[in-house]
């Protein structure tokens, strides 16, 4: 059996098996990765806004906001090792901050740019996923060419693109 496909099977009977004995509600925890999202936008907001009009209150208000959004992204990064947790965050950031630069183009009409930017914020998002559910092992990840996995990837949607299509398997937002 090619190595990806055990590695799929894995991961969807991992994800099985933590939602039967209800260690993690997937749909709960996207929603609160994207207020995650949204509280990081919030500090960024308040920096820029202090530094625009000289305003230290501003500044201050950074404070609060960045300790509710440490605390809730402990209830989605329970463990993690060396640098995860600001890679976590981080990439949150990064695909909040992509995906809002594909609005902005799709609102001007440039379609193909904004979905290129969608897709791209969908694959920043997956990592995240990956990186928290102990999906990735980065010793794993060998280069064969642009877009495939190994060399049997007919597929060649890249190691981004199949992370997120296991995402996809995993997270069903409609599941209340």
């Amino acid at each position: 059996m090619d190595k990806n496909i055990g590695k799929l099977n894995e991961f969807i009977k991992k994800v099985d098996d933590m939602k039967k004995q209800e260690k993690m509600d997937l749909s709960s925890d996207q929603d609160l990765s994207i207020a995650i999202m949204n509280l990081i936008s919030i500090e960024e907001h308040f920096f820029f806004t202090g530094a625009k009009l000289q305003k230290t209150e501003y500044y201050d208000m950074i404070k609060d906001v960045r300790e509710l959004r440490k605390e809730l992204l402990q209830k989605i990064i329970k463990e993690y090792e060396g640098e995860v947790w600001c890679i976590s965050k981080h990439l949150l950031a990064a695909s909040m901050r992509v995906m809002e630069v594909g609005t902005k183009q799709l609102g001007i009409g440039k379609k193909k740019e904004a979905y290129d930017l969608f897709d791209k914020a969908y694959n920043l998002y997956s990592l995240f996923w990956g990186l928290n559910m102990n999906l990735l092992n980065v010793g794993d990840i060998k280069k064969i060419d642009e877009n495939a996995v190994n060399k049997k990837d007919e597929e060649k949607k890249g190691f981004m693109g199949k992370l997120g299509d296991l995402v996809k398997k995993a997270i069903d937002c409609c599941i209340e």
